[in-house]
């Protein structure tokens, strides 16, 4: 030991060279040491001085921790920091997309493979760009909105699916027995369609429940009436405008801006865009 070290010390706080600092980003797993508390990051904000973070469990309760010392992340001991500065974060610098994969460094934007995903419309296709945007990019697959799926058999005959020659089909409430299972089960049983055509489903009645109601600030989606239009009625009980189709573009952009990463969606969604991401880029 050094004798420079003698004397009394405050051997209570690690020293700021043990540990790897890394700055809070929303959608980050993180342990509490103290109380055992594990959660995803979903809010950091300056309270009284200091950055606190707020972590919210699988049940969906939340805790509100101040940055510093005291977390694990992926099992091993860091000091949290406050959010990198935004400059930093346009320039690219971040190590993950919004999707969660590792970031490409200088990757450019790859020309378009004639393999395509396919989505009800545009709000599904906005969501899935802002979260796996840059993923698709990368591989150069375009998502593309269908406007409803009562013609989707005519459509797969039309794009001749092949080798080569893809399509992953995002459908909503594909579930048992519905509508779109029974049209789903038409499309796969057409020629071509086996090994090149996949067609995968969430069971929400829209996409916009695909975002997780925390995000929203809310303990669960609005039920809606049979016979109601459901976005309307989704905006009325909101209290949002939701007379004319210009107020339903809105109020989804505000559910839309909400979203920072796959963190705040269900992960029922989750697992279905990527198993779609794996069938059109994995040969």
């Amino acid at each position: 030991m050094s004798y420079q070290n003698w004397g009394p010390q405050d051997i209570t706080a690690p020293r700021k060279t043990e540990l790897p600092e890394v700055p809070v980003e929303r959608g980050m797993v993180l342990e509490d040491v103290q109380s055992g508390w594990v959660g995803a990051v979903t809010r950091v904000e300056k309270s009284g001085g200091m950055h606190v973070v707020a972590l919210e469990d699988r049940r969906g309760k939340s805790r509100t921790f101040q940055l510093g010392y005291g977390f694990l992340l992926e099992g091993l001991p860091i000091r949290l920091m406050p959010p990198a500065p935004r400059a930093q974060a346009a320039s690219g610098t971040s190590g993950r997309t919004a999707s969660g994969s590792v970031r490409v460094a200088g990757q450019r934007a790859q020309v378009a493979k004639a393999s395509r995903i396919w989505v009800e419309g545009k709000h599904d296709a906005e969501l899935v760009e802002k979260v796996w945007g840059d993923d698709l990019r990368v591989e150069g697959i375009v998502v593309e909105p269908l406007h409803g799926i009562d013609d989707l058999t005519a459509a797969v005959a039309a794009f001749r699916p092949g080798p080569g020659r893809r399509l992953g089909v995002l459908v909503d409430h594909l579930v048992a027995n519905s509508k779109e299972s029974r049209i789903a089960d038409a499309v796969m049983a057409s020629p071509g369609a086996a090994g090149n055509v996949l067609i995968v489903g969430h069971p929400y009645v829209d996409v916009w429940q695909a975002i997780r109601p925390a995000v929203l600030g809310i303990d669960a989606w609005p039920v809606i009436p049979r016979g109601v239009d459901w976005k309307t009625g989704i905006l009325t009980a909101f209290g949002w405008p939701h007379e004319t189709k210009e107020d339903i573009g809105l109020g989804w952009q505000k559910l839309l801006g909400a979203v920072r990463s796959y963190a705040d969606l269900e992960p029922s969604l989750l697992g279905r865009v990527e198993e779609v991401i794996d069938f059109l880029t994995v040969p």
